[in-house]
């Protein structure tokens, strides 16, 4: 793909304190050599070394600031209104883009003009950046996005600016799962999604990590946005419904299975 065909593409970095894996987050963004980049960097005010980190990179990246904020939500929608890229995208200070991820992103949209948003395979890493699981994704499939909770790494998922557009900020009173929430809400609104066979990104696994430190957190924000969309049939009994709902999950969960095995050959359980 040469230069002229490439779109304009907006990375966002939120990060507070994580100056052990930040420097090799901006890294792999700005090592991927793509022409037309805008890299945002949002801190909520480290303490840490991560402001000395990203003072060596400051000629490079686009905007960045570090200042309190209300949180990782708060900081991508700040990143999120900077942007002006025709694609955009957000990784966390943890994680990393493999090598040539946006020459494939850039390529998949060119390649499917009416898809909105573009996702691809990822892998998992643990905190030295070795490799524990390769995820192999699948078509978009919303009753099994939804019912099954098994998406993307977020990582792996870049926007057509359209997209946000359409179905607006993040909701910052989700603290864990907002990129979920953003993906039924762009699924609901009409959005279309595309899935590519390629390695995009690495999820990195670590005591640390904000899925780590906070389960109850995720587990609350994910009951909350079955309370938001849920459709059909419910149980008035709480308990009830919660069976109801862990017996629809499983029957997506396993209908993935059989999915990749029928694609692929192989079972995924990530």
């Amino acid at each position: 793909m040469t230069n002229i065909s490439q779109p304009k593409l907006s990375i966002i970095t939120p990060s507070y304190n994580q100056s052990d894996f930040l420097e090799e987050t901006i890294c792999s963004i700005l090592d991927q050599d793509y022409h037309d980049l805008e890299y945002i960097i949002i801190d909520g005010g480290s303490t840490d070394s991560s402001v000395e980190i990203i003072k060596r990179y400051d000629e490079h990246i686009a905007y960045w600031v570090s200042e309190p904020d209300n949180g990782q939500t708060h900081a991508i929608n700040k990143g999120l209104k900077r942007a002006t890229g025709d694609i955009i995208a957000w990784i966390n200070s943890d994680d990393v883009y493999v090598p040539g991820a946006f020459e494939r992103v850039a390529k998949a949209f060119y390649e499917n003009p009416d898809a909105d948003i573009i996702y691809g395979d990822g892998l998992l890493i643990d905190s030295n950046g070795n490799r524990i699981k390769r995820r192999y994704g699948i078509n978009f499939n919303y009753n099994m996005w939804f019912y099954g909770v098994v998406e993307p790494f977020q990582p792996e998922v870049f926007y057509r600016r359209r997209a946000i557009e359409k179905a607006g900020l993040l909701d910052e009173s989700f603290h864990m799962m907002m990129d979920r929430e953003w993906w039924i809400r762009m699924a609901r609104c009409g959005c279309r999604f595309h899935h590519i066979p390629e390695l995009l990104g690495a999820l990195r696994r670590h005591d640390d990590a904000k899925s780590s430190k906070h389960k109850k957190i995720n587990d609350e924000d994910r009951w909350r946005i079955h309370n938001m969309y849920w459709e059909g049939f419910r149980f008035n009994d709480l308990r009830l419904h919660k069976i109801h709902w862990r017996i629809i999950s499983l029957y997506y969960r396993a209908y993935r299975q059989l999915l990749k095995l029928k694609e692929r050959g192989r079972f995924d359980f990530l």
